[in-house]
């Protein structure tokens, strides 16, 4: 599942080509189509160097153990399914913060209104995050569902370092593997456009074997359609 199953057949469908964030001539993105169905693109650049290291050092001092809603109790537990720790970014702590919420309203065309707090994600030796849907947030935050009126619409999953060994993220009902590329953004879409969850993007993340997974993940809500 960690590897993927990439075809020839479909490999000839994937492109590359820049495009604009809504028309707008300054905002150009290097775009990759990772995989057709669902669509999942990959930008390149879209964090440079110091934005990185502003990011993770805000970060540093929040982390800690990210958690699940038990479904039995409705509190907030660790859990063996999700092996990270976490952290919430708002804009004002830095600018930096607000110019990458433009940049990904830019790539996902939705407003920034309704989003979350950037969740900065760290997983070390053996983190990992079982299968699971972004589109259902309850399980992660009771106050975050209301706040978002409803489950996420999109997911774009910035990857802040390489990783050695591990640390995929995966679709295993398609078979699509994406390795962390430092500086690259991914974007997919949670919800069809009836408004219906695609069952397609049940995706996880790969357990890493050597070095160090630091990512982070922007996503919108439904109420933005």
């Amino acid at each position: 599942m960690c590897y993927g199953l990439q075809t020839p057949q479909r490999e000839r469908k994937l492109v590359c080509r820049y495009r604009t964030g809504r028309g707008n001539p300054l905002m150009v993105f290097k775009e990759e189509v990772e995989w057709d169905e669902p669509m999942i693109l990959r930008y390149h650049d879209f964090l440079s160097e110091g934005e990185i290291d502003t990011i993770k050092t805000l970060a540093r001092p929040k982390l800690s153990r990210a958690k699940v809603i038990d479904p039995v109790s409705g509190r907030t537990v660790s859990a063996a399914s999700r092996v990270s720790k976490s952290a919430w970014l708002s804009e004002d702590e830095d600018p930096v913060i607000s110019q990458l919420n433009q940049r990904i309203a830019g790539v996902s065309g939705l407003e920034l209104e309704t989003a979350e707090e950037l969740q900065i994600a760290n997983y070390g030796i053996g983190g990992q995050y079982e299968p699971h849907y972004d589109s259902k947030v309850l399980h992660e935050d009771v106050n975050l569902f209301k706040c978002l009126r409803g489950g996420r619409i999109a997911t774009v999953l910035i990857y802040m370092s390489d990783v050695d060994i591990g640390g995929a993220t995966v679709f295993p009902d398609v078979g699509a593997a994406l390795q962390p590329k430092r500086g690259t953004a991914v974007l997919w879409f949670n919800l069809l456009r009836n408004g219906s969850e695609d069952a397609r993007t049940l995706h996880a993340a790969c357990p890493v074997f050597v070095g160090s997974k630091w990512g982070k993940c922007s996503v919108r809500s439904l109420s933005d359609l």
